[in-house]
């Protein structure tokens, strides 16, 4: 019996993924998938809430975030890497958590707030149902498989916390059933994006686990650097400098030597962005490597995302019998 405490993680496939998410998300995913029973959820079902109208895109793209998992280390011996539409338990939990959320409830998500915001050019001022509800149907990914913990930006937690209300809420109502997850902030929860807002497949400010070492080159040499300096020997501003955010990541043994250089006006923006790209191309080195493999290997990821499917399915199943007896539902699954 695995008597490991459960995680649920995962990405949509609306693109291949970036170091936002290897540092955010992906680093720490591969750390405890040693010490936690893994599943990572490939979620298609909620990419369509905002790109409906072009399928093909999160179609090809789960193919690619798949291989990206394991690019960077994810083993599917250690955990499943599972396709969300092919888990119809999610949609129907998502049906029966919907009555226990309302409008306004959805309305004050913040995160949701700021991202209707963003796409404004998609919705107008007509959101729809589906957008609005998405965390509804992101506590049913959760509660499927009774997650212990979930891994999450800092902009995340508004949905977790709604997860633990209808939690709380199904419970209360229906009997203890379901486990209330908690979050997981990882050691870089906000990773920033080549303009300086947060790093996002949409905004085009991304570098690519995928990119080639003159595109990482060419992208880490039109970054936003710091705004206040002006000539090449003016003191810089490392706190504020995106150049320098990227360092803290990926230069940790030069960091000291780059801030006070930087600090004392000893350092070039070219210079200091020059070696921010070669050590974000060492380092990005192996997991490319690992990514042609799987890429020339369609039919092996395909198998590893069957199996993880079928795992998670069954797990998920287990779930909603519990549910259905629960809710007082007729139970086909139930024993």
């Amino acid at each position: 019996m695995n008597t490991k405490k459960r995680i649920l993680t995962g990405d949509r496939p609306t693109g291949q993924l970036h170091i936002g998410h290897l540092l955010g998300a992906l680093q720490d995913r591969v750390a405890l998938q040693d010490e936690y029973d893994t599943f990572v959820i490939i979620a298609d079902v909620q990419a369509l809430t905002d790109n409906f109208k072009d399928p093909q895109k999160v179609r090809s793209n789960v193919f690619e975030v798949a291989v990206d998992n394991l690019a960077v280390g994810i083993d599917p011996d250690k955990s499943t890497i599972f396709i969300q539409s092919l888990i119809p338990e999610i949609a129907e939990l998502t049906v029966f958590y919907s009555n226990l959320v309302t409008i306004a409830r959805l309305e004050r998500n913040p995160t949701v707030k700021e991202e209707i915001k963003q796409k404004k050019d998609l919705f107008g001022n007509s959101v729809t149902f589906g957008f609005l509800g998405y965390p509804v149907s992101q506590a049913a990914d959760i509660t499927a498989f009774q997650a212990d913990l979930v891994p999450v930006g800092d902009d995340q937690l508004p949905q977790i916390e709604l997860a633990r209300e209808i939690v709380r809420k199904f419970n209360q109502i229906y009997g203890q059933t379901l486990k209330e997850p908690e979050p997981k902030i990882g050691r870089f929860p906000r990773v920033k994006g080549l303009d300086g807002n947060k790093m996002s497949k949409s905004l085009n400010n991304a570098i690519y686990l995928a990119d080639s070492p003159e595109i990482i080159e060419k992208k880490v040499l039109s970054a936003i650097t710091d705004t206040q300096k002006i000539r090449l020997n003016d003191k810089g501003h490392p706190n504020i400098c995106t150049i320098y955010h990227y360092h803290e990541m990926f230069s940790v043994e030069e960091l000291e030597i780059i801030r006070k250089e930087c600090k004392r006006g000893d350092r070039g923006c070219v210079q200091c962005k020059k070696q921010l790209a070669q050590n974000i191309i060492e380092k990005l080195s192996p997991i490319r490597e690992k990514r042609l493999y799987y890429q020339e290997r369609r039919k092996l990821v395909e198998e590893i995302l069957h199996e993880g499917t079928k795992k998670a399915r069954q797990v998920a199943q287990a779930t909603m019998s519990k549910v259905r007896e629960a809710m007082k539902l007729y139970n086909i699954n139930a024993k």
